[in-house]
């Protein structure tokens, strides 16, 4: 399934910078659609890594998906990914923020992660996350505050203090 379509019959995400976006809350049928989604953006970074498996990749989600947690993005009325945002005992997971590759690099990344940190800030709770050794998105994380506070081989574990108020 391309990662920009629909099962529901909206049009795809152009490639063009989307004019507008939004989320909605998930709901147990978006889970093959980010399922395909997420086999599609960590391919490149899992291949690099030597740690590529086209079940495991999408079984992981299956596992641990929380459509209580998770947000759809839409940018033009389309599906362009998802976010979870997943309380924790002392602050938020950031996890599973997956957008289409051909949104990559068009500030949508960017624009919907602050949305998510003014909720987190607001709460004066640090955000958690981790990303794969190398990957793109680590730059993301590293220009909204995120700072690491431990790496292994594969991953990257990252941390934001709440802004202050």
């Amino acid at each position: 399934m391309n990662a920009s379509a629909k099962t529901d019959g909206t049009r795809p995400v152009e490639a063009a910078r989307p004019a507008e976006w939004s989320l909605r809350s998930a709901g147990p049928s978006d889970v093959e659609t980010i399922v395909e989604l997420r086999a599609i953006v960590m391919r490149p970074d899992l291949e690099r890594l030597g740690r590529f498996d086209e079940h495991r990749v999408r079984q992981r989600l299956r596992d641990s998906f929380s459509p209580r947690h998770t947000s759809v993005v839409m940018a033009d009325g389309a599906f362009a990914g998802s976010v979870t945002l997943r309380p924790a005992e002392d602050g938020w997971w950031l996890e599973h923020f997956y957008l289409d590759p051909a949104l990559h690099g068009r500030g949508l990344g960017s624009a919907v992660l602050r949305s998510l940190l003014r909720r987190t800030d607001a709460d004066g709770a640090p955000v958690r996350l981790n990303v794969l050794q190398g990957s793109p998105a680590r730059r993301l994380y590293e220009r909204l505050g995120f700072t690491v506070v431990a790496e292994d081989p594969v991953d990257v574990f990252m941390l934001r203090a709440p802004a202050a108020r």
